[in-house]
Parts: C-alpha cells; structure tokens; sequence
C-alpha cells in the first residue's frame, strides 16, 4: 500500500511549515515604508527601498519594483521611475510557474509563492510609465503604453475563459489615449479614444462602480469631432449629452491637472467555513458553504485509496482567503484655480472601488483552489492520525499555523484619480491645488505654465493622506 507521506517527506513538510508559518500581513511588515510614504518623505523611501536588496531578488521583488517606481515618480525621477516599472513588467511578462513552490504551496499556503498582481495593478503600471514618457516629451512610447493597457486586460481576461469577471475595460486609459493623441494634434485618433472611454464609463463602470461619465469627457468628444471635421458626429453627441456645442480655441495652450488622492486599500485574512455534503457523481467531494451559498465539488477518483479514505473522513474545514480594508482619504475633494479662476475636478478612475470588485471575482474564480489546498491539508491531518494519534495531532496544530491567505499588495496606489483641463492665457499661468480636508487644514501647491499655442501640459498631484486601513 502506498503511503501519504514517508516520513522524510513528512519532517521536509514541517521544516517548510515552520519556516514559513507566521501572523503578520503585509501591510504590517512594510510599516516603515508606508510611515515614509504617508509623511511624504520619499527620499527615506527610496534609501529603504533601495537597500532592500534581498526582497529584490525573493518572492516580493515584483512589489520592490513597483514601489520603487511609484516612489522615483513623486520624486520627479521620471527615467529611473520608468528602470523601475520596466523591470516589474518584465516580470510580469515573464512569470513562469515554479511548480516546486506550487506544491509546497499546496500543503502550507500562497505567500510561499512570488507574488502575482491584481489584474489592476497590472494595469496601472503602465498608466505610471506614460505619465512618465509623457513628462519627458516622449508621447509616442506614452501612446504605447496606453495601448499595452487594452492589450494587458485582453490578455488576463481570455484566461478567465467565460468566469465573471467586471474588470474587462479600462475607461480611464482609453481616456488619457485620447489626451495624449490630442498634446500631438491627432484629433481623429483623439476621438477614437475618447469615444471608446465613452463607451466603458457608459457600459461597465456605471453599471459595476457606480461612476458616471465625466463632463470633460463628452466636451473632449464634441471638440475632437469638429476639430475632425465628423459634422453628423457633433449632431449626434449634442443630441446625447443635451450640449449645444460651440467651439472656442484654446489660443494659449491648456494644463491637464491629474489629482491622485489618497491610497487603496491593503490586505487582510478572513475565513470562509465549508463542510461536506453528499455527492450524486461517484468520484466527487462537495465542499458547500452556506453563508454565500456556494459548493465547489472536487475529484478524488484519482487519488489513492488511502487519500481517498481520508478525504472520506473531511467534515469541515475552513479556508483562508484575502479581503480588504479601505483607506479612506482625508480630504474629499480638492479646488483648483487658475489665475484665481475656479475649475472642477471629476472622478476618473476609482481604484478603491475596482479593488474590491475584482478581488471579489477573484475569490469566485480560485476559491476551488484554497479549497483544494485545505482538502490535501486534511486529507493528510487525517492520514497520518490514522496511523499515529500524536503525530496526527501535530500536523493539525502545522496546518492550523499555516493556512493563510496571501496579503500581499501594491500599497502605494492611490484612492481615486480626479482631473481636470484647464485653459491658459498668455504670459505666465499660477495654478493653486488645495485638497479640502473635514478641518480645511491641507496646504496650497502652487505651479506655474507659460501660455504657448496649441501646447498641452500634464501635471498631477498625489496627496496621500489617508485613515488608517478599517472594514467598509
């Protein structure tokens, strides 16, 4: 009869167990870091980032590298930052699977395993790397990236086969296209973008994060289409949007202001309760958890006859799987100026909202997996007790230390992304950021932009302010 486990196995098991077994999130053990970033002292930031030498080349080094970028981008270290975000997405790019650590991830839990970003944060590494080119007068590779973008979420989303998934179009990278498109005066390109981000603002992001499309937005799709000349496309929008649209130049060039405010949220554990249920295939396991009513049937017809007497034995169990807690921002909303004329901010982005969305729809996909992983655990707790009552009550007390959800994210992204376009006048152009907090306590940022035809400039602010992380 083949044995579950040998016993070399079995002590390799505990010695990886012990290893890796531990209680504190992510979000706990980059303290100091986050301390840094929340003070806006990002010159301590980046010495500590840059001595961290050995979570470049661990299982975190994905997360050192975004950092790093994130933090050489409000430094202004606009090359170094792109070095940064280049190497991240090579590794992205790149990811093999180590099967060795998939196993071993199977019997203890997925932090063991380099870390994979959400498909979000995928995507918001290449909306960093344009704002980058773009400060650098590169709009050609700043165009590129917009387009890697749409080419990222086709590409996560054609492995999800027919699962759920809300996150499948960016409205926000369609929408800076088109006002990259416009710095160079391609109106016609410039259309085609904002018309698409029309399209997502209208059909996605209304429906699954409550956003609504911005105004900028449809008065960029009415000037970009008489700018192209599409005179039935004017019609067509002005009957849309209710607008009666008129045409006023911008003579002395414009500012697109970005203003990022706050942090996403971080990583927590909770647990999901499942218990066994009758089958009517003969084969299968059910796993039903009653609260979200959900049941994940699992093939055992493969296994031995000793694991399959052992998942026998599984009544119930629970499964460790990653939430998240908000960080609310301080300040709610934020009054621009421009030569003491006031301007709007509107939501573009609500990385906040999409976080939670798709972290959700995550679950639903891999759940089977934590399931699977807890399966194997009990499986072989039940095993080994069958053959030794104390050595089956260690490896109970091993596989309640190590069943964990992976709490690893990338911190630094912002809460929400707001903008706004701001027209110039000749001569120099003062503009004043004041992010509004409950006690109207926040400084005033001021830059100034020299009016320059047919010039647009990009600008953005990260005010990181936040609470600190709680349940929504």
């Amino acid at each position: 009869m083949r044995h579950f486990y040998t016993s070399k196995r079995f002590l390799l098991f505990l010695l990886f167990a012990v290893v890796f077994a531990g209680c504190a999130t992510y979000y706990q053990q980059t303290q100091q870091l986050q301390a840094y970033i929340n003070r806006g002292n990002f010159q301590k930031a980046d010495q500590l980032l840059t001595q961290e030498t050995r979570s470049k080349e661990g299982k975190n080094k994905l997360l050192s590298y975004l950092n790093h970028g994130y933090v050489d981008w409000m430094l202004d270290n606009y090359q170094e930052s792109n070095q940064h975000f280049s190497q991240a997405d090579r590794i992205i790019e790149d990811y093999m699977k180590n099967y060795g650590l998939e196993a071993l991830a199977l019997l203890t839990n997925p932090n063991v395993k380099p870390y994979r970003p959400e498909d979000f944060e995928a995507v918001m590494l290449h909306y960093f790397t344009a704002l980058n080119y773009v400060q650098l007068q590169d709009y050609e590779d700043a165009l590129v990236e917009c387009r890697r973008i749409n080419l990222r979420l086709q590409a996560l989303n054609d492995k999800y086969d027919d699962h759920k998934n809300r996150y499948q179009r960016d409205a926000f990278a369609h929408n800076l296209m088109g006002m990259i498109y416009e710095a160079v005066q391609d109106y016609n390109n410039a259309f085609i973008a904002y018309r698409n981000a029309l399209e997502v603002y209208q059909e996605d992001y209304k429906k699954y994060f409550s956003m609504r499309v911005p105004e900028q937005l449809k008065r960029d799709i009415l000037r970009t289409a008489y700018l192209t000349g599409f005179r039935d496309e004017v019609r067509h929008y002005e009957k849309q949007f209710n607008i009666d649209y008129r045409y006023e130049p911008r003579e002395h060039g414009e500012v697109i202001f970005f203003w990022l405010n706050g942090f996403g949220p971080v990583k927590d554990e909770w647990s999901l309760h499942f218990s066994k249920i009758p089958s009517p295939r003969e084969g299968y396991v059910i796993m039903r958890n009653e609260a979200l009513d959900l049941s994940f049937p699992l093939y055992i017809g493969n296994k031995s006859e000793e694991e399959k007497d052992a998942f026998a034995r599984l009544r119930f169990f629970k499964v460790a799987f990653p939430r998240y807690l908000e960080r609310k921002p301080v300040y709610r909303g934020a009054t621009i100026r421009c030569n003491n004329h006031p301007y709007s901010m509107e939501k573009a982005q609500d990385i906040n909202e999409i976080a939670f969305k798709t972290l959700r729809d995550r679950m639903l996909r891999e759940i089977g997996n934590a399931i699977l992983r807890i399966a194997t655990k009990k499986a072989l707790e039940a095993a080994v007790d069958h053959e030794n009552e104390n050595l089956g009550t260690l490896v109970n007390i091993i596989n309640t230390l190590t069943e964990q959800a992976d709490t690893r994210n990338w911190q630094t992204l912002p809460y929400s992304i707001h903008y706004c376009r701001i027209p110039l006048e000749e001569g120099t152009n003062v503009i004043k950021l004041q992010p509004q907090s409950p006690r109207n306590s926040s400084k005033t940022q001021t830059y100034r932009f020299e009016g320059r035809k047919n010039k647009i400039y990009f600008a953005a602010r990260h005010t990181t302010a936040s609470y600190a992380p709680r349940n929504r």
